[in-house]
């Protein structure tokens, strides 16, 4: 037989470990992989610092995650490792899913990283001195991270608004790094679509004029007409079906990334990210930093209207999207950034 004072404390022991449980599964559900590989296309571009953080930072160990991450040329590159097999989660632009979906196949953005696309459109001062418009462009080479990227997508619908079809022009691939900057500077391209810090860097030289621009929020309301959702992770559909504490893990991380920057100062971006980031020009690098900084996402929600707005841009310049076909719904949840954001208070 039990004593009072045993029982009870017994009692109490066994109600505190049950007012803990809820908290302990939240932050320690079984993973069904802890080893994840993800692609990401120019991870040195601000388009990525949240995935960058996360890692620099140790978040995804933090979360029982084992990361490897692949950085491809661009952001069409890390998609095909994602479709075919040799990377898990791809860290890419969120019009990527509406894309598949085209060719039916399905995958979802799970958090989003960027509510902005962070590319700006630029001609070389050099090469295209008397530069009076869009038509101009006609059979010109322009830069892009890799064809098919969100870079090349902008850059079209620079292109469609302006009258001028893919077609009209060559699209070169030259990365988002110091290769983007040498392309242009030497004359191999005569325009650029590309990310900060390069774009920053270049218009700062002068060696660019910005045409277009979707680096603040309110560029990107002036070329998309709406909120744009930008940089996310995403996977196969049924990936996050088979994985989802997993996905729920990768989805943390990047949240507390997130939370993380909200409150960062320039001094601790440059303590924390890659030194070959900076190109070489902190003070440039910073510059771009602080033109960027309203357009990384705050809690990893994808808006509710942005999906929206993608898929009309898309489908606006790319016959192999029809609007009536895509089923938004199936292109993101916001159920794994939903309980990170109330996690991490973000």
């Amino acid at each position: 037989m039990l004593h009072r004072r045993t029982f009870v404390s017994a009692s109490a022991a066994i109600a505190a470990a049950t007012i803990a449980l809820p908290r302990v599964f939240a932050q320690q559900a079984k993973l069904e992989k802890t080893k994840v590989s993800i692609a990401v296309g120019g991870k040195a571009a601000f388009y990525y610092l949240p995935l960058t953080i996360s890692e620099q930072l140790g978040y995804f160990k933090a979360e029982g995650l084992d990361v490897e991450i692949s950085d491809f040329a661009g952001g069409a590159r890390a998609l095909q490792a994602v479709v075919g097999g040799s990377a898990d989660v791809c860290s890419g632009a969120y019009e990527h899913t509406i894309n598949l979906q085209a060719k039916n196949q399905f995958f979802q953005a799970f958090v989003l990283q960027g509510r902005a696309p962070q590319i700006a459109v630029g001609v070389s001062t050099k090469n295209m001195a008397g530069y009076t418009g869009i038509q101009d462009l006609k059979g010109k080479k322009i830069g892009v991270s890799a064809p098919g990227s969100s870079t090349n997508m902008v850059a079209n619908l620079v292109l469609s608004r302006g009258g001028l079809k893919a077609s009209d022009v060559s699209f070169i691939g030259v990365g988002v790094a110091a290769g983007a900057l040498t392309a242009l500077r030497s004359g191999q391209i005569d325009a650029i679509s590309n990310t900060d810090p390069v774009m920053t860097m270049l218009e700062q030289k002068g060696d660019v004029k910005i045409i277009s621009d979707t680096r603040t929020l309110k560029g990107t309301q002036q070329v998309f007409g709406g909120t744009m959702p930008a940089a996310c992770l995403y996977a196969s559909s049924d990936f996050v079906q088979k994985n989802p504490n997993t996905c729920q893990a990768l989805a943390n991380a990047i949240v507390h990334g997130l939370k993380w920057l909200q409150t960062a100062g320039p001094g601790d971006i440059i303590k924390t990210v890659p030194e070959t980031y900076l190109l070489g020009d902190r003070a440039l690098y910073l510059a771009s930093f602080d033109k960027v900084r309203e357009s990384i996402a705050t809690d990893g929600l994808v808006p509710t209207d942005g999906p929206k707005t993608a898929l009309t841009a898309i489908s606006s310049f790319d016959t192999s999207v029809k609007a009536d076909k895509i089923d938004l719904a199936k292109t993101y949840t916001n159920d794994f950034a939903r309980r990170a954001k109330d996690r991490f208070k973000a």
